[in-house]
This record gives structure tokens, sequence and C-alpha cells, in this order.
């Protein structure tokens, strides 16, 4: 099969992307760390970071070496799978652990860097934070269109003339998004709970009852907080929008080759590689979109979200329009329409975006009011703050119910007929809708690697005593990182909407060639016996009885919402208890160590981070390895009906509550930096008080449980994907 030249704009991209982080990660070098004890605070977190990760990828390398073995059983010994599937899962998980590995180290040298820098003027801390949060966005792009086009030439050249060969490419490469999946929720829920145990256990005893400031050193719990953010916030967002990004184009290309089958094999062929192209070039876009990014003096919290908003927004604006181009010269056919359909992913992408800002940034009123609440006390402000949240699911999930109908019926003509073509075209459509939303990547996944940047500097100023003004400006920089945050997980969560229901389909493709491999046919809507490779998605759909009407498909669904529900609560639970070892030991610090709080005794800092690390490593393993379990069980007992039920639930269920959670503790959050701006009578005052209360169970609202899910929507995808052989043989 011979590949068409501009495909190599794929390899090409990925080397630029990688090159540019380099650059970025250089430059960051150059700068001046600042004083010794900005250089020693640094050093801490550096180690603390490196040493938390060491750890987690440890006990991550035993779970794929038992998933491996698996999967090599199933391809080798029961013939059930195909025998790539064991090497493509293997180098997705290797890969996403890279780009969040690549990124925390980044973050690490940043802080320093960054609050240094803030010393001089607000404009040089946001270009020299941004810019490292850079670094992680064109790494996780730039290591995503790797994979992708090394695996897309190796399987080319092994299935090249095989009948089903665009399918079989794709459907293989797909499996790759399953290792990604299964290292981005070990990342996300590890780092998640180290985080927020120390984040609980420095807020609730530091600024509660000894009532000292935030990031103060006399605090034990603050070196553990701040390799928290690191650990949590940029090596888990890496490795989860990694999985997002590749799960989008991969899952897309899928589609392509499945509707595009009967129109030849170059159209075919094209279609697999448009969403592939439309990645590249999204890399180049979201450069140029970072070279935009620049602030002035005194530049209030409005001024630093335009800052931010104009690279992003500027760079959605250009992939739209390059995006006519590349999809008019591949010669698509209704190349106009597809087009459309990318610009619905790109608008809902944007428009999630300003919701999430609405309602977690303190310049607007949701957030105001929580403040406002805390006048009257800390179940007041967590009555608002769950409240907020759940209004707040209203535009997100309205938002991707509008693109998700765009961009099918742009896709298929406005064809309603639902006929197997018309469905596959409208598949596809949502498909590259989320490569769109995706596409500008770089850029988007740079806001929210900022965050943390962002506040680890502030932690660094503080501790090291370098004055009201400039801490005024990380302060500054640090409440836009948790608007930033918030809107990346609001992107990263809507993006896996998109991405998990381009899946489902998908799925129904994995069980085709599963049957195929067994030889199996079946009964097509017509009551004509056919065999499996030439039956459509209605032929599936009908021979599997997928409608309401069949109780697998209910109890499969029931199941899927259940789970959210259930994965949440474990880790909820989880940050509870490893914040009560945490709490407990910095009370003991206080009582024990003299001196602590009059600031002449040094507290033991590294008693903390063993705390975090030991819970994080022994609580996230049930949580990840059950999203895991449920979807192999369900297939093995409701068949591939109960699967497709469960998928949507898990779908339906967990993305509003991601969105729910992610927002109510954005607010919360920002809530208690809008008290220490100065209202509702600042620092120290009663409201300000309720306010941490609120923020203390936001913390694994945000950056725990709500982030996680839209990584469990997927993975449960991608293990029904690898696990259909297995289905279809043993349901």
């Amino acid at each position: 099969m011979m590949i068409p030249a501009v495909f190599w704009l794929v390899p090409v991209a990925s080397i630029v992307a990688l090159g540019m982080a380099y650059f970025f990660f250089t430059q960051l070098m150059k700068a001046d760390e600042g004083t010794p004890r900005m250089k020693e605070i640094a050093l801490y977190v550096r180690k603390g970071a490196m040493a938390y990760l060491k750890q987690q990828y440890k006990v991550v390398c035993i779970v794929f070496v038992v998933l491996c073995a698996l999967f090599a059983f199933m391809a080798y010994g029961l013939n059930v799978q195909n025998p790539w599937v064991p090497f493509a899962f293997l180098t997705g998980g290797f890969f996403s652990g890279l780009a969040g590995f690549f990124g925390m180290k980044t973050a690490t040298y940043a802080s320093a860097r960054t609050a240094n820098a803030a010393r001089q003027s607000m404009d040089a801390g946001l270009k020299i934070a941004f810019r490292s949060g850079a670094v992680m966005g064109l790494t996780v792009v730039g290591l995503g269109l790797l994979d992708i086009a090394i695996w897309f030439l190796v399987l080319n050249y092994f299935y090249s003339g095989d009948q089903m060969a665009l399918i079989t490419i794709t459907t293989t490469m797909l499996t790759f998004g399953m290792g990604a999946s299964t290292q981005a929720l070990f990342a996300r829920v590890g780092g998640g709970i180290y985080t927020k145990a120390a984040d609980v256990g420095a807020d609730i005893v530091g600024k509660v009852e000894a009532d000292i400031p935030e990031d103060d050193p006399r605090n034990p719990a603050t070196i553990a907080d701040n390799v928290g953010d690191n650990v949590g916030d940029v090596a888990g967002m890496g490795a989860d929008l990694y999985e997002s990004y590749c799960g989008s184009i991969l899952s897309t290309a899928a589609l392509g080759a499945a509707a595009f089958g009967v129109a030849g094999l170059e159209i075919q062929l094209k279609a697999v590689i448009a969403p592939m192209l439309i990645a590249s070039v999204g890399v180049f876009l979201s450069l140029f979109g970072i070279f935009l990014v620049r602030t002035k003096e005194g530049a209030t919290m409005r001024d630093l979200l335009r800052s931010l908003a104009l690279g992003t927004n500027v760079s959605a604006v250009l992939i739209a329009i390059a995006t006519f181009a590349i999809l008019y010269l591949l010669g698509i056919e209704n190349w106009l329409g597809l087009s459309f359909s990318v610009i619905s992913g790109l608008a809902a992408g944007v428009i999630i975006g300003q919701a999430t800002e609405y309602y977690t940034s303190h310049s607007y009123k949701p957030t105001q009011k929580i403040s406002e609440a805390g006048q009257t006390g800390a179940a007041t402000v967590i009555i608002k703050g769950i409240g907020t949240g759940m209004i707040s699911t209203c535009i997100p999930v309205i938002t991707i119910g509008v693109a998700i109908m765009l961009s099918y019926l742009f896709a298929n003509g406005f064809d309603l007929s639902m006929s197997s073509e018309s469905l596959a075209h409208g598949l596809y459509g949502i498909g590259i809708a989320a490569v769109g939303m995706l596409s500008t990547l770089g850029i988007t996944l740079a806001t929210d690697a900022y965050g943390p940047i962002a506040d680890n500097a502030g932690g660094n100023a503080e501790m090291c005593g370098l004055g009201e003004e400039v801490r005024h400006r990380t302060d500054a920089l640090d409440a836009l990182g948790n608007t930033t945050a918030a809107t990346g997980k609001g992107f990263a969560i809507g993006s896996a909407a998109l991405t998990a229901l381009a899946l489902l389909a998908s799925y129904i493709e994995e069980i085709k060639i599963a049957m195929v491999r067994a030889g199996q046919t079946l009964t097509n809507v017509a009551g004509d016996v056919i065999a499996a490779s030439e039956a459509t998605i209605p032929d599936f759909m009908n021979y599997y009885q997928i409608n309401l009407m069949n109780p697998r498909v209910i109890v499969g669904a029931f199941i899927g919402a259940m789970a959210a529900f259930l994965f949440c609560g474990m880790t909820m639970e989880a940050v509870g208890r490893a914040a009560e070892k945490m709490v407990q030991e910095v009370r003991r610090q206080f009582r024990e160590i003299a001196g602590i709080l009059e600031g002449t005794g040094t507290p033991d800092y590294g008693r903390c981070v063993e705390i975090s690390t030991r819970a994080a490593q022994h609580e996230m393993v049930v949580p990840s390895i059950l999203a895991i379990i449920i979807p192999i069980v369900v297939g093995i007992v409701l068949g591939v009906a109960g699967v497709l039920g469960l998928l949507v639930g898990g779908l339906a269920g967990g993305f509003t509550l991601a969105v729910f959670m992610a927002n109510a503790g954005g607010a919360w959050d920002n809530a208690k930096k809008n008290i220490e701006e100065g209202n509702f009578g600042g620092k120290g005052s009663f409201a300000h008080k309720a306010c941490i209360v609120g923020d203390t169970v936001g913390d694994p609202f945000k950056d725990t449980s709500g982030p996680s899910l839209n990584i469990l929507i997927k993975l449960m995808s991608m293990v029904s994907i690898v696990m259909a052989g297995l289905t279809v043989a043993f349901s």
C-alpha cells in the first residue's frame, strides 16, 4: 500500500514539536534560579517528585508485565487477539509515562525561576511559567504523533496487500491507547492522592489550626504539597492528555477505514491519515499561539486571562481555517461538511473552556458568591460550592450534545435515515470533531501545566521571604493557574466525551475483526446469513440486539454509571485516609519539635514526603485495577450488548460527574483566593477560614476524583476494544 507523500508531515511535526520543547527547556535552564535559599527549596521539591515517580513506575511496571502476559496468552495461546497487541500496549504506556516525566522534570526546574523572574515583573514570570508549561504540551503532541507515525509505518509494511489492511492496522493501533490509558490512570490517581493528602494536611493544621500562611516554611507538609502539584497536575495531566490525544486520532482513523471502505483504497487511506494531518498542522499553529502570550505589569485577573485566551483562540481560529485546506487538498468526499465537523469540536472546546472560566474564576459572580457565603460559615460555603458545581454541568453537557449532533450531520450531509453508510460517515464526523478539539493541544496543555508551576513559584516566594510585591505577583499568577487548571480539566473531560463516543463505534469494528478471526457468520438486518467481514454497524446492532428493550444493555448502563460513582468514592476515601496520616504527622511535629512555630526549629519535611508517597502507592492500585476488571467481567457475563450499555452509562454518568467535581473544586479554591485579595475581611478572617474548609473539601474533587474520571471513561472503552476477541469467544 503506497503511503501518500503528505503523510510525512506527521513525523516532521512530531520532530518539530519535540525540538521546540527542547528549545524552551534550554531557554528555561539559562534563566537564573535566584538566591541560594530559592535553589535549596527547588531542590527539595525536585528530589521529592523524582523519588515519588520512581516508586510509581515500579508499581506500574508490575501491572504492565501482568497485563502484557495476559495479552500475549490471548494472542498466541487463544488466538483471539492480534499478535501485535502486547507490543502496542507496552509502547503506549511507555510514551505516556515519558510525556509525564519530561513535563514534570521541566516543572520542577521552572518554579524557582518563575519566582525569581517575578521579582522583575509580572510579564517575566508569566513567560517563564507559560513556556515551561509549553514544554509539556509540545512533548505530549510530539511523542503522540511519533508513536502513531512509527506504528502506522510498521503495520503498513506487514499488512500491505491484505483485503482488510487499513481496518486491521487502525484497530491494532487503537490498542496502544489502552497502554496509554492504564499508565495515565495510575499517574492521575496516584498523583492526585499524593498531592491532596499533603495539601489537605497542610491546610487543616497549618492554616486553620496554627493560623500560619499558605506555603509557610514552618509547615512540615509544605514541601510535600509542592511536590504533589508536580506529580499530580503535571505528570498526571500529561499522561492523561497524551492518551486523549492519541485516542481521538486513532479512533477517527479506525472509523475512516470503516466508513470509506467502499470508496476505494486511495480515499480510504486519505480518510485514515486526515486526523493525523489535522493534528500535525495543529502543532505549528500551537507554536504560533505560544509566542503570542504576554502581559503587562499590574495586570488584573481578566487581563491575564485575556493574555492566555489570545494565544489559544488565535490557534483555534487558524486550525479551523487550515482544516478546510487539508480536507479539500486530500479530496475526501464531503470535505466541506467534515471541515464543519472539525469546527464543531473546536467551538465546543472553546465554549467549555469559557464556561469553566466563568464558574471557577473569582472575576465572576458564581465564585464571588461562594466567598460571600463564607461570612456565615463553612457549611454554607460547601453548600454553595456543590450547588455551583452542579449548575455548571449544564453548559458543557448541552455543548457536547450540540457538537455531537452537528458533527454527525455535517459529516453525512444531514442524512437522518440511519442507513449503514449514513451512520458510518456521521460517526467519522464525531471522531474528527474530537481531533479538532484536541488539535491545538500544544498550547491548551501549556495553559494547564502553567498552573502548578505558578503555584510552586508562589510557594517558593513565600518560603524564601521574597517580599510582599513579589508574593502579590506570584499570587496573581497562581490564581490565574487555578482557573487555567480548571479550564484544562474541563477541556480534557469534554474531549474525553467525544473521544469515548468515537471509541464506541471503534468497538464494533473490533468485534467485526474478532468474528472474522473466529470465522463466524451473522444474520444481517434483512435476515440473510452473511460473513462478518461484510456486515455493517446496523447488522451488528441487530445481531447482538443492542436496543433499549434488551435488559443486558440497561444493566450494563447502570453498572457504567455506578462505576463512575464507585471510582470517585474510592479515590475520595483514599485521599481522606492519606490526609489523616498527614494531619497526625504535622500535629506531632508541631508538638514534639521545639521551636517550629517560632521559626527557630526545622521541620522534618522528608517524613511528610514519605507519608504521601507511601499512601499514594498503596491507595492507587485498587481503583485503577477496578477500571480494567469491570469491562472484562461485563463482557463475559453480559456480552457485547452489556459492554455497549456499560460504555454509554459510564460516558453519560462519568462526564457529568467529572464536570461537577472539577468545577466545584476550582470554585472553592478561587473563592478562598478572592478573600485573600482583601475581600470579605481578607486573610485570617472568619470568612477566610470558612473558605479554607471549602477549599480543603474541593481539593480531592478537582485534583483526584474529577480529572481521573475522564481517563476512567476512555480506559473502559479501550479495555473493551482490546478484550473484544475474548468477549466474542467466551460471552
